[in-house]
């Protein structure tokens, strides 16, 4: 799976989700894009976009998207390593297509 992590999640998440490819903005010269710009241009490109942003939801039109969408409920490195199971989880078992909130205690 080809994974795309948003600015605002640790980058050191990608080893929590080493068994698939790991991309985040700066690698492709995306930084600063807003998550709707981000989420247009990952499109036919990347299989999930994993993101902290609460709003995401509320800010997106996420109807017909073309990318799954893993919404983590903090960018807290501790605590996303904690969980590092319930994250790896999620990543399998997303759908096409679906918005997934994961919450991290």
């Amino acid at each position: 799976m080809k994974i795309l992590l948003d600015e605002c999640v640790p980058r050191p998440l990608d080893q929590v989700v080493a068994e698939h490819e790991c991309v985040t903005p700066q690698d492709r010269g995306w930084a600063g894009l807003t998550n709707g710009e981000l989420l247009r241009r990952a499109k036919g490109e990347f299989d999930l976009f994993i993101t902290s942003d609460q709003n995401i939801r509320y800010q997106q039109n996420l109807t017909g998207l073309q990318i799954s969408i893993l919404q983590l409920s903090t960018n807290d490195l501790r605590r996303i390593q904690a969980a590092a199971p319930a994250i790896q989880r999620a990543v399998v078992s997303i759908q096409h297509g679906e918005l997934k909130k994961l919450n991290i205690p």
